[in-house]
């Protein structure tokens, strides 16, 4: 079979450029990465009614790992999983197993260097942990990453503000927030938060 090409001998590591970097974010925010003797799992998770979430990450699973997802809701809740089993997904993707809440993130080197990688990579994570709201009577406006991982609010705050934003971190909620009217639209629109 491996000689036929049925079943895959060779797992090279993926091309570094913004796709890997949101979908790295993605799958930190929205992601379970499980271990198997013989493979991995990866599983991403979306609100079912997101269909724009589901399209998009189903699309950059498949180019990544050159494998369609099985994409389906489940029918205990409204979620949808986008799922693939494949050996090494968690070495090539540069993503931890899970769980991760208490494990150390690091922003590779390769995403750092590059400020167009970062907003990528924190698209990945605003689509998976970001919300946008609005309360009009007060003019309030917030744009948050909410996550309980201590090292991921780190990163997600130094990040913000090397592309210029001025976030502040509410640790008691763990969220990472911007709250100035003009940064919160421009940060989402350098994001494409929620853009399809």
């Amino acid at each position: 079979m491996k000689l036929e090409g049925k079943i895959r001998s060779v797992y090279p590591s993926f091309t570094k450029n913004g796709d890997l970097a949101e979908l790295m974010g993605v799958v930190l925010g929205d992601g379970h990465i499980s271990k198997f003797p013989r493979s991995e799992e990866l599983t991403i998770f979306s609100n079912s009614s997101n269909k724009g979430f589901i399209k998009r990450y189903s699309k950059l699973v498949e180019k990544f790992f050159n494998k369609v997802p099985y994409v389906a809701k489940t029918s205990w809740s409204n979620c949808v999983r986008i799922r693939i089993y494949q050996k090494h997904i968690s070495q090539r993707l540069g993503v931890p197993f899970s769980p991760r809440k208490n494990k150390k993130i690091s922003v590779p080197r390769w995403i750092l260097s590059n400020k167009g990688y970062v907003a990528r990579y924190l698209r990945g994570l605003y689509e998976a942990e970001g919300s946008f709201c609005v309360h009009l009577p007060t003019s309030t406006y917030k744009f948050m990453f909410s996550n309980k991982n201590t090292s991921m609010l780190g990163n997600v705050f130094r990040l913000m503000k090397v592309l210029g934003f001025h976030p502040h971190w509410t640790k008691a909620n763990y969220n990472i927030q911007i709250s100035r009217k003009a940064e919160v639209y421009q940060a989402i629109k350098l994001l494409q938060f929620r853009i399809y």
